[in-house]
């Protein structure tokens, strides 16, 4: 696959937010660049101007883990963004070649048994498994209650980016919605690093850059991310704002997929709104399931 436009845009974007100030260099007033210049990149890692010029066309092929490590330290690339130019050079080198077939559609992903017996021994909590293209593959009951708004019209396909861009109730439902946004579009910029032979990853994101002006701009920031842990806020229809931390733990058994788990601070609102949350849904459920009487 030829990424050098990819690696073009990601180095461009990434050394124009890097200021003569933030790299210990002279401020001077006449500059007709918002970051750094290419030849002072290249002073500070310690290569020629046409090399790292080469290297900012795209061209990544057969370089060294050390120049790399150099042009990360100098462009001041974060964990997501040093991992994100490892995948890119490796996929300009070919080196994923005999691993990964050419855009080719990825098989359904089915839990075992195991896996959502597991999710559903999480009573407290949501907790979900999604892949890179944040397709929700498994979930457990409270994840189904949290997530009604995404299950609930079927043009989402159960996919959290979709339901982000497309679905006017993601505006509701992300009290942060431009948060929400960033971090979703980060997300699928890391899988497209790592992973830029998925057929269904192209389709989603032309579906999303056509469809969506807030997603072809964040898309064209070239932003990536790890996502670890931290706090979301939702405002869920049925019982109000909740405030939950999470934990995203890679799967050591199924590369490439996440296991999320949401909790609630002990004691605080969300806790009682996940309890509510819980009923709520057990209520909808035996509705659903309940035999009509009527003759």
């Amino acid at each position: 696959m030829d990424n050098r436009a990819e690696v073009r845009e990601f180095l461009t974007s990434r050394r124009a937010k890097i200021t003569p100030k933030l790299a210990g260099l002279p401020t001077g007033s006449r500059r007709r660049v918002p970051g750094l210049r290419r030849s002072e990149v290249a002073a500070l890692a310690d290569m020629s101007v046409e090399y790292y010029s080469k290297l900012e066309r795209g061209n990544l092929a057969g370089v060294s883990p050390a120049v790399l490590e150099s042009v990360a330290r100098v462009l001041q690339l974060d964990d997501a963004e040093r991992a994100h130019l490892l995948n890119l050079a490796r996929t300009a080198d070919g080196s994923d070649a005999l691993t990964r077939p050419r855009r080719r559609a990825t098989p359904q992903w089915t839990a075992h048994r195991s896996l959502q017996w597991t999710l559903d021994a999480i009573t407290a909590g949501p907790a979900f498994v999604r892949n890179g293209r944040m397709d929700i593959l498994a979930a457990n009951q409270l994840a189904r209650a949290l997530y009604a708004d995404v299950y609930a019209a079927p043009h989402n396909q159960a996919n959290l980016a979709r339901f982000n861009f497309l679905d006017p109730a993601s505006r509701r439902f992300y009290p942060d919605w431009d948060k929400a946004a960033d971090v979703a579009v980060a997300i699928l910029r890391t899988e497209a690093g790592r992973n830029p032979h998925d057929k269904d990853l192209h389709d989603l994101v032309g579906e999303l850059s056509t469809r969506s002006d807030d997603f072809r701009t964040r898309w064209g920031a070239h932003d990536v991310r790890h996502h670890g842990t931290g706090t979301k806020r939702f405002h869920h229809h049925a019982v109000g704002d909740l405030a939950l931390a999470y934990e995203g733990l890679e799967m050591a058994a199924e590369p490439g997929l996440t296991l999320t788990i949401y909790t609630a601070e002990p004691g605080s609102p969300s806790e009682e709104g996940l309890r509510l949350l819980a009923t709520w849904f057990a209520t909808q459920d035996a509705d659903a399931t309940e035999p009509s009487t009527t003759s």
